[in-house]
């Protein structure tokens, strides 16, 4: 039996496999009768044993060990399991395991057949026909490592292992596993050593259909006397991929096993994002107030940038007849059009580009944003305020029931939710405030943008729809305020069709 604060389980004698672990602080689903996180089981095992080069009959996946030490596994209690092969080589395991979710394995020989021997210490996951919770380029779930720092981190989906069967690779220093989308199993050879690590896939003979994913490691050969004894040691991480836990992993000496988590190419931008949100969920407990107070940061960090960006276009608005009269004078010559243009922004100190900052940083905080809350479990089931119960899964309300009166289910590309919603107004409003396109194919275009992109956020974290919600409206302050002070028309209620522009006379 396996027993901790956070894990409940058993390892099998029966091959020395780790075959039984639920994580007892997660649940499967925010319904009130979930069961806790099963994390292995039938599907999913590890184990750790030698391999020979030798004709001895070393144990199989299917041979039986004795315990001979210790009663459950515990924190404070390792136990201790044995195997005697046929020539008398004898074969120990000192298992223990700490707080959270890494089990240490020292793997003791102690050869008695009256023969030299030589023996390859090993660990392995095997996982059948994995279910992807997603197959967005933003997650990776698959076959996992980082192999030294010469070949760093390796990403193989179970797709491309079904293509090659086999990946071999060999390092010093690091781990290799199998990972989920917030769980994750992982081998940790000796971080001195060079190992061969090998991702492979291979059809269950049981079942059509059914793929078997592998992930193992080989250590160098021990050389072992009649009589000596031989040890090696290995760790085996089991559990969710809690961003303080794998750091302190890290820091305890697993080479970047920090990159357990994906957190993607702008590492250096996604993990300070989340450490932001952490700290202020810390403050005000609430992961959803946590991300506005973030995006309140962003702006009032850019807010030089954005306000010049901002002025920029009040600008250009005020140039928009002399524009509209370059147009017009070069209608056929659209090489003489672009350099009166150009002549009048330089006349004027202008960047026609500038106005695009304010959408351009916006770019990488969403993205980084949307890694957070899509990757990491510590934004998983928390809630923010009224139906919002899980910051991390799409708003589960809809305009097609009239938000739950109705009693019939929608299919999911028919969820827009509230928030969704009042992002796409938010949006909507924002457009309108600046005057719209002279061509009136990019103006129609640009008022369905908003209806386009309603729909298209409607299935991302409801958290990152809240962020884009609240982004929106203080941008709107923001560009209000902006265009008052350079004296500048709001062309809100002009391009609403419910006033009209003093300047021009139109409605």
């Amino acid at each position: 039996i396996i027993r901790t604060e956070k894990l409940i389980g058993s390892l099998a004698l029966r091959g020395a496999r780790f075959d039984d672990l639920i994580l007892t602080e997660y649940r499967e689903s925010l319904d009130d009768d979930a069961p806790p996180q099963r994390l292995l089981g039938r599907d999913w095992q590890a184990r750790f044993s030698w391999v020979a080069s030798d004709a001895i009959t070393l144990p199989t996946a299917d041979s039986v060990w004795q315990q001979t030490q210790g009663g459950d596994l515990t924190p404070s209690r390792p136990i201790t399991i044995s195997h005697t092969t046929r020539e008398g080589v004898v074969l120990t395991q000192r298992i223990s395991i700490d707080e959270d979710y890494m089990f240490t394995i020292d793997m003791g020989v102690h050869n008695q057949s009256g023969a030299p021997i030589t023996l390859y210490p090993f660990g392995q996951i095997e996982r059948h026909n994995p279910i992807t919770t997603s197959d967005l380029f933003v997650l990776h779930e698959g076959a996992i490592g980082f192999i030294g720092e010469e070949l760093g981190l390796q990403e193989i989906s179970y797709s491309d292992l079904l293509d090659d069967q086999q990946i071999s690779k060999s390092g010093t220093g690091g781990w290799l596993g199998i990972t989920d989308k917030y769980w994750a199993t992982a081998l940790i050879p000796p971080q001195t050593q060079n190992f061969t690590a090998r991702f492979t896939a291979t059809q269950n003979k049981a079942g059509a259909n059914q793929p078997i994913f592998r992930s193992d490691y080989l250590l160098p050969a021990q050389n072992i006397a009649a009589g000596a004894r031989a040890s090696t040691r290995g760790q085996f991480f089991a559990g969710a991929k809690v961003v303080d836990v794998v750091d302190r992993y890290r820091e305890d000496g697993i080479t970047r096993f920090d990159l357990l988590i994906d957190w993607g190419w702008f590492y250096f931008l996604t993990k300070p994002t989340f450490h932001l949100l952490q700290i202020l969920y810390n403050w005000v407990g609430n992961y959803g107030i946590a991300i506005l107070l973030t995006t309140v940061l962003i702006k009032i960090l850019f807010f030089p940038l954005a306000s010049r960006s901002y002025e920029t276009m009040a600008k250009m608005k005020k140039l928009q007849p002399r524009m509209t009269e370059i147009r017009e004078t070069y209608a056929q010559d659209k090489p003489a059009q672009q350099k009166a243009l150009m002549e009048l922004y330089r006349g004027e100190k202008l960047n026609p580009l500038a106005g695009c900052l304010p959408i351009l940083l916006q770019i990488p905080v969403f993205f980084a944003l949307y890694k957070v809350l899509f990757v990491t479990i510590d934004m998983r089931h928390q809630p923010f305020f009224g139906w919002i119960n899980d910051l991390a899964a799409p708003d589960p309300t809809s305009l097609f029931n009239l938000f739950g009166l109705l009693p019939f289910d929608v299919p999911t590309f028919l969820l827009v939710g509230v928030w969704p919603l009042i992002m796409g107004i938010t949006m909507f409003v924002q457009m309108q405030m600046n005057p719209p396109p002279p061509d009136p194919i990019q103006a129609k275009l640009f008022q369905l943008m908003p209806i386009i992109f309603t729909f298209i956020l409607a299935g991302f974290p409801a958290g990152l729809v809240i962020y884009w919600a609240w982004n929106n409206f203080l941008s709107i302050l923001q560009q209000a305020i902006i265009m008052r002070r350079n004296d500048v028309p709001i062309e809100l209620t002009a391009n609403l069709g419910f006033g009209r522009n003093k300047k021009d006379g139109h409605k």
